[in-house]
């Protein structure tokens, strides 16, 4: 796992205006801008999300073909594009996840009586219990 990575991109003019992007080396990676600076945003986007998701599942993230050896469509180009990914990965650990969980009637109702959130009132009691503040604090437990 790298903390950053360089691909190149394939960027294709569409018909309507603006551009496709693709990754050649990553299949299904594939995102488009209405302009030339929107593709390059989206670009970057599409594939810090895409490696992350890759490191997720532990799939091998292929080595980048030299852009030079690129097929490209007339009127296309290739660029690189680099990913960091320390606050991606910071990022997607931080997003909130929703949980269902039970509660008797009786409770659930005095908690809205008193405007308590059960969400928040969970997250600290998880916090305590297991010791760690924020995510950072995970890093260095076993």
């Amino acid at each position: 796992m790298s903390d950053k990575y360089i691909f190149p991109a394939v960027f294709d003019p569409c018909e309507e205006g603006g551009f496709s992007v693709t990754f050649p080396d990553l299949p299904g990676c594939i995102t488009e801008g209405d302009t030339l600076e929107e593709a390059f945003t989206m670009a970057r986007e599409a594939l810090e999300l895409h490696l992350w998701g890759m490191e997720e599942d532990n799939d091998p993230i292929p080595w980048p073909t030299p852009p030079n050896k690129v097929p490209v469509t007339e009127g296309g180009f290739t660029s690189l594009i680099e990913a960091i990914m320390p606050p991606i990965r910071d990022k997607m650990a931080n997003k909130a996840v929703n949980k269902t969980l039970t509660l008797p009637k009786w409770l659930n109702d005095l908690a809205e009586k008193r405007k308590v959130s059960c969400s928040r009132l969970l997250q600290d009691a998880l916090k305590d219990y297991l010791g760690v503040r924020d995510y950072s604090q995970t890093k260095k437990q076993p």
